[in-house]
């Protein structure tokens, strides 16, 4: 078993459409066919003096207009090499063979080399054109970009012309300051991959070339940002401010030491505020990018046979051109509907979806709000007017269009030049063989949402020694299910590893945080307090089912666990009794909707999840995965 654990060095954060009526079912169009979506004219505003100089561009041709072109994409998440499985799909459509049971027309999408050559593509016959992004470019990678503290999707991004973007959540994965080094470079002193991660392996590491923006991110107080809060570009005569945020709730779904010392601001607020601040420099065209979403509501199909309406999840072009249209409770649209109607349209993130929609700003006027998806499997198509006499965005004007990043395209010879240079600089770290596994071991829930991967988790983290302190050993173990990233499939060969073999790569692409795992001592009623939060509270609209360790086992119902059901052993849990639990460090700050883990007492801080987990795997192998029997329906 190997004992190798890396150490808290620094702060280390973790991590992590209804739609009227139906379209025809030949949903599955090429982006050709999709029909922008446009905004309708603001109300003008009158030009600000001009202030410093911004970088020059190309000169235009005489004339009072200048087209100008905005690629967007966010959650980008290291993904070099094309993402697998879910993530790496785009779904077109459904047909209808069987009315009960529609099946999703998909196309593979995804890959920086593919990326790359679509904006590439893209930018043919637009000479003015800007590349920009909404966060979470870094953080929750694969390990070919996570071994080395994500710089390869750094320099992947600087090959692909990336402009300017947001800061995510995901972005303070390792501690802000860690963020600062993405940004401006450097190298960190780690031990050169002993404890499986090597900064700098090719001895520089030059940082961003684009500019990362954090307006509503400052040290505690002071108004002092981490990171410039916006950008000003120029490409012709047209001159573009750009805000950057992310979304105000990071620190609840962060680990706490990531984000210590810093305050996060109402994303309002803090963008309204640099308005003036861009119109005193003669910026009159304003951009927001901010890593908040929506959630586009899904697709009615049709009805089962009770008569009930069964839905679908909205195809990537759907939503709004196609009649599609945002879930209300979409936290990007209060503030869509409130930023400063100076401000021509919001390019967003976090969620995951994809969408292109107007949303009425606070002078009535409509403006553009889009999403790209995730991975690098989309690419937003936004085409504007810049007005030079105004030295403002023609609000009618805007159009925009999710593109597809398929895999039919040539690959940029860049990005694969940089792809194997890291996938060589991995393969020691990533190729080691943990065990074997005697069937795929998945994520998929059942009807009470634990999953086989869950259990393995939780039993992993429950073994662990590190956690163990004054010879007391955690009894119980809880794991968010959003922190379990990908499955363990025997027919997975990387490497050259045999069917059934697992790598540190394959237990990595698992549990990428680099989250720490946490000991604590909770009463029985804080127990029932933490399954209690899993369908209340933040959690009551969507509930998240912590996976739990063997030997623990209760009944689930609709507002928590069954009074009485809750056993550790066979043996009812004691409200008024104390228990050692562990967890990892993101729920034990109270992330995902617990604040019940706050309460612990005797926190100790052990080593990482992903050593844990690994460490389980060379133990346990060869490792059977079990029926899921721990977390039982409430009757």
């Amino acid at each position: 078993m190997s004992t190798s654990k890396r150490r808290l060095t620094g702060a280390l954060a973790s991590a992590a459409v209804a739609l009227g009526a139906l379209a025809p079912l030949g949903l599955g169009a090429s982006t050709a066919d999709a029909a922008p979506v446009a905004a309708k004219p603001a109300k003008p505003t009158k030009p600000a003096k001009p202030g410093k100089p911004a970088k020059p561009g190309k000169p235009d041709k005489p004339g009072r207009y200048v087209p100008v072109q905005l690629l967007s994409f966010n959650d980008f998440h290291g993904n070099l090499e094309p993402p697998s499985g879910s993530g790496g799909r785009n779904t077109t459509g459904y047909t209808l063979a069987d009315p009960k049971a529609p099946v999703a027309q998909t196309t593979d999408a995804g890959g920086a080399e593919y990326l790359a050559t679509r904006l590439a593509q893209a930018r043919e016959g637009h000479p003015h054109s800007l590349t920009v992004a909404a966060g979470d470019l870094i953080g929750a990678s694969p390990l070919l970009s996570a071994a080395f503290h994500d710089e390869p999707a750094v320099e992947s991004l600087n090959k692909l012309g990336l402009d300017v973007s947001a800061v995510g959540n995901h972005e303070f994965d390792e501690g802000y300051q860690e963020l600062q080094r993405m940004a401006r470079g450097g190298c960190l002193d780690d031990g050169a991959g002993e404890d499986n991660q090597d900064s700098c392996p090719a001895g520089t590491f030059a940082g961003a070339d684009f500019d990362y923006l954090a307006a509503n991110v400052r040290y505690a107080g002071s108004d002092e940002t981490i990171l410039p809060p916006y950008a000003v570009k120029q490409v012709g005569a047209a001159k573009i401010g750009f805000i950057g945020m992310t979304l105000e709730e990071t620190p609840d779904i962060v680990t706490a030491s990531g984000v210590a010392g810093l305050e996060f601001d109402d994303e309002v607020k803090a963008a309204n505020a640099l308005v003036p601040v861009l119109r005193k420099q003669g910026v009159n065209a304003v951009v927001v990018l901010i890593h908040q979403g929506g959630t586009p509501k899904p697709l009615q199909l049709g009805k089962d046979a009770a008569g009930k309406p069964y839905s679908v999840a909205a195809p990537y072009d759907h939503t709004c051109a196609k009649g599609g249209s945002l879930e209300d409770t979409s936290p990007i649209l209060p503030i869509a509907k409130n930023l400063d109607p100076a401000i021509d349209m919001v390019v967003s993130g976090h969620t995951h979806n994809p969408y292109v929609c107007d949303v009425k700003d606070p002078a009535g006027q409509d403006r553009l709000v889009t999403s790209a998806s995730s991975f690098g499997r989309l690419v937003t198509e936004t085409n504007l007017t810049y007005d030079k006499a105004s030295k403002d965005i023609v609000r009618a004007s805007v159009e925009g269009t999710n593109l597809q990043v398929t895999r039919d395209v040539p690959k940029d010879r860049a990005q694969t030049a940089l792809i194997a240079k890291y996938k060589e600089l991995v393969r020691p770290i990533a190729s080691r063989v943990l065990g074997t596994i005697g069937a795929d071991v998945t994520r998929t829930a059942s009807s009470t949402g634990e999953s086989a991967l869950g259990d393995l988790i939780a039993d992993a983290q429950l073994a662990d020694d590190s956690v163990v302190t004054g010879g007391v050993r955690p009894v119980i173990a809880f794991m968010n299910p959003g922190g379990i990233r990908a499955d363990l499939t025997r027919d997975k060969q990387t490497y050259g590893e045999q069917v059934g073999e697992v790598t540190y790569g394959e237990a990595f692409d698992v549990q990428p945080f680099n989250n720490f795992l946490v000991s604590m001592t909770l009463t029985g009623q804080q127990v029932y307090d933490v399954l209690t939060q899993q369908v209340t509270g933040a959690n009551q609209s969507g509930k998240k089912v912590l996976q739990v360790s063997e030997g623990f086992q209760y009944r689930l119902g609709s507002t928590g666990p069954v009074d009485g059901s809750v056993t550790l052993g066979g043996v009812p849990i004691d409200k008024a009794t104390s228990y050692r639990i562990v967890t990892n460090n993101f729920l034990a700050d109270g992330g995902d909707g617990f604040p019940a883990f706050k309460g612990g007492t005797g926190v100790y801080y052990g080593g990482l999840d992903i050593d844990a987990f690994a460490d389980y795997l060379e133990g346990s192998s060869p490792y059977v995965p079990a029926t899921p029997d721990r977390i039982l329906p409430a009757s």
